[in-house]
């Protein structure tokens, strides 16, 4: 705004606080990250951004909070009528969770084929992977058409199934004039939904980016490069938010900064520790649990533009 002074960058010590000189001459302002924030990446750049990327399941909806455990479960399921599980059943469980949570922000039909391999490779014959995808989608809707059934009937409200304060984040970061894209790896068709039962839509548009018919050559990265080539700006003025692998390092190969959505189930609040794990060794700069601090993140993530 003219006349008024911008912040000048005084010290930053440990990549942790940021002193800067106010408005007001002789007033100085230290920006603190806020202690739900870990910074994971030091030197991490701060904006400003011109373009945000969120991922959808786990980080902005909890509709399908669960969706591992029943993935799991199918999967256990079908290897135990075919008598494939040589080991103790948990080591088996831990063994499918680790290549599903791995493929997280996929297509889902990727898990499905990764899950025929493992059937293979156990001296199976698989089902098509489509046929197993089928069979996940039929007991994970059940649980989500009850809750889209809560959600049109007003029984429940839309901030009772996003990460907590979600809205908020879109808000701010939509005040300050950032463009907001979703990237899921959900069926194009349920997330559109989502978002409007969720009362998305007033930020983010038609910027709904997810397979269609549970394409499995739908890529992140491909929305993420859109998103860079429509806005004509630098991989650096990215910030993506995502509880998945392949959303972290899709951001941060175009060169963005990535936080890392440590998200737990609705009404839980805290940091997920094996997401945060997952999400550290995927290259997120900082872990978040949720948005309830998105006031202090943001101007912190800003202060250094």
């Amino acid at each position: 705004m003219r006349g008024i002074p911008q912040p000048r960058l005084l010290s930053n010590p440990n990549g942790l606080a940021l002193l800067f000189e106010s408005a007001t001459p002789k007033h100085w302002v230290r920006m603190q990250l806020p202690p739900s924030v870990e910074l994971i990446n030091p030197t991490v750049r701060r904006g400003p951004f011109r373009v945000a990327v969120f991922d959808f399941d786990g980080t902005l909806s909890l509709i399908r909070e669960g969706w591992p455990r029943i993935m799991v479960t199918l999967m256990l399921d079908r290897l135990r009528e075919l008598r494939l599980i040589a080991e103790p059943e948990a080591e088996c469980a831990t063994m499918l969770e680790d290549f599903v949570m791995r493929l997280n922000g996929h297509p889902t039909m990727r898990q499905m084929q990764r899950f025929a391999q493992e059937v293979t490779a156990r001296g199976g014959i698989p089902a098509e992977p489509v046929a197993y995808l089928q069979q996940y989608l039929d007991r994970l809707m059940s649980v989500v058409r009850e809750r889209w059934e809560s959600l049109e009937s007003q029984r429940a409200k839309p901030h009772e199934w996003v990460v907590p304060n979600a809205h908020g984040i879109l808000r701010n970061l939509q005040d300050r004039g950032v463009p907001l894209f979703v990237a899921s790896g959900t069926d194009l068709a349920h997330v559109s939904r989502e978002v409007k039962l969720l009362e998305l839509t007033p930020y983010v548009g038609g910027r709904v980016y997810a397979p269609k018919d549970n394409d499995a050559s739908f890529r992140k990265r491909d929305v993420i490069e859109f998103a860079i080539r429509e806005l004509a700006i630098r991989g650096d003025e990215l910030i993506g938010f995502g509880d998945g692998v392949v959303e972290t390092q899709e951001v941060k190969r175009a060169g963005g900064v990535a936080v890392g959505v440590a998200s737990s189930e609705a009404g839980v609040h805290g940091v997920n520790a094996s997401k945060r794990e997952t999400l550290i060794a995927a290259g997120a700069d900082l872990i978040i649990a949720d948005y309830d601090h998105t006031p202090e993140l943001l101007a912190w993530l800003w202060s250094y533009g």
